[in-house]
């Protein structure tokens, strides 16, 4: 009898061993173990996923993590340096060169990496001169080499976070962030906190688009304004996109990290509002019938905001980009937060997102609780 029961538990000791090894666990959950902030995900022709970002111990540069399934990721270490033989920017400047969102599109068989750092031509001696540089490589990987030595363009003011749409049209479009640096706007929030005594202006930023040269050396015709945060405090945006300032918190309203795509006939573009080093920072959409506008404000933003006050552990979502799952068939939001056990380090998030019959933009997010793995990873 004692070998018959000896027996059977072995078999069945040996049986659930297997399957636990055989049957790997098909959720994940956020955040991500990668410490960047402003993170983009490039999905290759070859189906392989590949994120940049800002940080992630990257010294005057860019890292990078590779994953076949957005889950597990592979850390392929620095694939961008700023000493490359191209370089333009300026190391010793603050923010140590300030080398920030890093985007990497697969373009006629190479990859172009579009970023923003301090631009070492600085006669008025600004802190904030941030220009928008393109570098090429034949992998992924890198190393990325500058394709000039010099930025794409100078529109004559401080710029960040570039993002580039790739038009069925054969066209492609340069959106960027002008920083609230030396850009006092007068506004009915403004106006507000002057008079409480809190702040004696406020600072914006705000979102362009410029037609790109096919051979990105260059934009064709004047940048376009596209967004920025509200005049009046009536308008139905100003809430979520004033509360650096409400909070007194700083006095600058941030319009920043666009991300554009289009779905049917329809031009998306996200963007984040509020300080980015903050709990505020949250993120919006603005729809358009064409590329450069006239976009109008979704009247669901916030799409992707903190959650401490529903019991959460989540704030300073923001800067997202997209991608889509290894079927196909999911639409999924990357971006940066900070959990109560990260602190103030920025770690990267990924939720689903969709878009509804009614053209309405939603994001599934923020979620730390287990999810089911994305669609088609094996």
């Amino acid at each position: 009898m004692m070998k018959i029961k000896s027996g059977f538990l072995h078999v069945a000791l040996t049986l659930c061993t297997t399957t636990l090894f055989a049957q790997p666990a098909r959720t994940y959950t956020n955040p991500l173990p990668v410490e960047f902030g402003d993170p983009y995900v490039l999905q290759t022709k070859g189906g392989r996923y590949y994120m940049y970002g800002t940080g992630a111990g990257a010294k005057n540069g860019f890292a990078a993590y590779s994953s076949s399934d957005l889950v597990n990721w592979k850390d392929e270490g620095q694939v961008y340096y700023a000493s490359n033989k191209n370089g333009w920017s300026d190391s010793t400047a603050a923010w140590n060169g300030a080398y920030w969102a890093p985007e990497v599109y697969e373009h006629n068989g190479r990859f172009y990496m579009f970023y923003s750092a301090q631009w070492k031509v600085n006669p008025g001696k600004d802190l904030e001169n941030f220009k928008i540089g393109v570098a090429i490589s034949d992998r992924p990987t890198g190393p990325f080499i500058d394709l000039h030595n010099k930025p794409v363009f100078d529109p004559g003011y401080p710029v960040i976070d570039a993002n580039v749409l790739f038009d069925k049209s054969g066209k492609m479009y340069l959106y960027y962030s002008r920083c609230c640096y030396k850009h006092a706007v007068e506004s009915e929030v403004a106006t507000w906190a002057k008079q409480k005594g809190w702040f004696d202006f406020i600072e914006e930023s705000w979102v362009y688009g410029v037609e790109l040269k096919p051979d990105f050396s260059g934009v064709i015709g004047e940048p376009v304004l596209l967004l920025r945060p509200p005049v009046k405090m009536s308008d139905k945006q100003a809430d979520w996109e004033s509360r650096s300032v409400t909070s007194k918190e700083v006095n600058r309203r941030w319009t920043e990290g666009s991300v554009a795509f289009k779905k049917g006939n329809t031009y998306y573009m996200m963007y984040s509002a509020n300080y980015f080093g903050g709990k505020n920072y949250a993120v919006g959409y603005a729809t358009a019938k064409s590329p450069l506008g006239p976009f109008t404000k979704a009247a669901n933003n916030p799409v992707l905001q903190k959650n401490v006050e529903q019991g959460g552990v989540v704030t300073g979502t923001g800067h997202n980009s997209i991608t889509y799952s290894p079927n196909g068939k999911e639409m999924l939001c990357v971006y940066h937060a900070r959990t109560s056990a990260t602190g103030d380090q920025r770690v990267v998030f990924i939720d689903r997102m969709r878009i509804l019959k009614d053209g309405k933009l939603v994001v599934d997010g923020p979620k730390t609780t287990p999810q089911a793995l994305p669609g088609g990873v094996k």
